[in-house]
Order: C-alpha cells, then structure tokens, then sequence
C-alpha cells in the first residue's frame, strides 16, 4: 500500500526525498500547483493529478500545508477517497480551536487524524533529525509510531487532546521568532555603538539564555515574583539599549519597554522582571 503525501513545498518535498531515500517503494504525491511536484517524479515518487487520486490506495496521508484554511479544503477534496484504515497525518503548523474542530469532526465521521507538526527545516527532514510532536489518541499513534519515527530525530506524543501539539508548536515557533526578532535588534545596537557584529555573537555564546529561560519560566508558572533582578531596574537597563541604538530600529526591545512601563505603573516595579508574565484577567 502507498503512502500519500499532499503538499510538496520545501518541507513536504524534504520530507518525500527522506522517505524514498530511506526505502519507501511507492509514495504518492500531490501539489495544489502541480509544477513544484514533478521534479519528485524523477526520485521515485508518483505524482497524482488531484488530492483524492493520491490517498485512493493510502494507508497513511500526510499533510505539509500552508495554513487551516487549506488543509480544510483538501480534506474535503479527497476523504470520499480514503481507505477506512487510513490515518491522516497532519504536519501543518494551524490553529488550536480549529484544529481541535477538525479533529472531531473528523473522528465522528471514523477517519483517523493525528496533529504531528514539527520543529525541523528541510534538511533535517531529509535526514529524519529534528523533533516531530504528535497529539491524539494512543491507539491511533501506535499504528503508525514506528513509520512517523523514522521520520524524525525524536517523535513526542505530546497528548491525546488533539489541538496540544498544535499549541506546543505554537510555544516553539514563538521563542524561535522572538529571538530572531531580538537578535536583529541587537545587531542594530552593536552597528550604532560602531562594533562588529561578530562581538555581539561571542557575547551571546556566554549568555546563559536557557538558564534564563528555565528560572524566570518556573518564577512565572508558579507565579512567584520574588525580587532576583528588579523590574524598574531592568528597565533602565532596557533604557540605556534603546539609547545606544540611537536611530536604529528596535522594535522587539521597544515593545517589550512598553510592557515593562505598564507594569511599573500597575505597581510591579519592585518585583523581579519575570513578572512579564503574570497571569491577566481574561479578555486583557
């Protein structure tokens, strides 16, 4: 029986080279634009002219979409074709809620759906490295936990709640782009205080940044700020930044100023800077 995989962007296409290089004799694949497709054709894989032809002798499909929206109407395009012991394996990066409705919606109709997105780029699809979570039911996981943990360095059941993965991916990307975003104002400052770029990387190799994570992140889920480093003396420090960036733009530090000035005038200016993350009311 063939695999399908639906979405060959870079992800997708990475993920198919993986399988055909690892042994896969017959895996199926479909590309809203059919063009960025073909070139798999000459690895091994067959290219199918629609989403229903390519999971009609299935028993695993694999989705590498863009967004909810898509994997919505793809879904509808071929479930008319599916096996009945398929299982739908959804690496897209999507919504909580609108993953959770899938889910459902799909498991009163008795399709089986896991979320399984992953923290890895294309080269680590290749080479079957990086982490791929999974959240669903176990029993559904362990029909397919060998075959996904070929695909992947560490396969993480994160939980039988189907929108968990969904919301862990979420947390991931989230400190990735925010330490992207922050990096880039930091590069700006070096360039305004006139030193190479290079400085601010040997300064960041000795940066305790995870043990920041992990101590601020535990002060933060227990919801103690007890003072280590106070927040009003934090945002001085964040002053003199934003000071020696000078014209540069700094928007992540700037933001995070901004949060900082609404606490200190909420009164939290004592406690520790973890206090970033106390707990709002809802709908603040």
């Amino acid at each position: 029986m063939s695999i399908a995989l639906l979405g060959t962007g870079l992800l997708g296409s990475a993920f198919v080279e993986g399988l055909l290089t690892r042994g896969e004799k017959d895996v199926v694949v479909w590309n809203r634009t059919a063009v960025r497709a073909e070139p798999l054709a000459a690895l091994g894989a067959r290219v199918a002219p629609t989403a229903a032809d390519a999971v009609r002798d299935a028993t695993r499909v694999h989705l590498v979409l863009l967004d909810d929206d898509t994997v919505d109407t793809t879904i509808a395009s071929f479930r008319d074709a599916l096996r009945p012991d398929v299982v739908i394996v959804d690496h897209t990066t999507t919504q909580p809620a609108r993953t959770a409705a899938r889910a459902a919606a799909l498991r009163e109709a008795g399709i089986a759906y896991l979320h399984a997105p992953v923290m890895m780029g294309p080269p680590a699809a290749r080479g079957a490295k990086g982490m791929m979570l999974v959240a669903g039911p176990t029993n559904i996981v362990d029909r397919v936990r060998d075959a996904l943990g070929t695909m992947t360095g560490e396969l993480w059941h994160v939980g039988e709640r189907a929108d968990m993965a969904s919301v862990y991916k979420l947390v991931g990307n989230a400190m990735i782009l925010s330490v992207v975003g922050v990096t880039g104002d930091i590069m700006r400052m070096m360039d305004s205080a006139d030193l190479p770029r290079s400085a601010a990387l040997e300064m960041l190799a000795k940066t305790n940044l995870n043990g920041a994570v992990v101590f601020r992140g535990n002060m933060m889920r227990d919801e103690q700020y007890d003072t280590n480093f106070a927040l009003d003396v934090a945002r001085k420090d964040m002053r003199l930044m934003l000071e020696t960036a000078g014209t540069q733009p700094t928007p992540m530090l700037s933001a995070l100023a901004q949060r900082m000035d609404a606490l200190i005038a909420d009164g939290r200016g004592v406690d520790d800077f973890a206090v970033l993350g106390r707990r709002e009311p809802t709908g603040a």
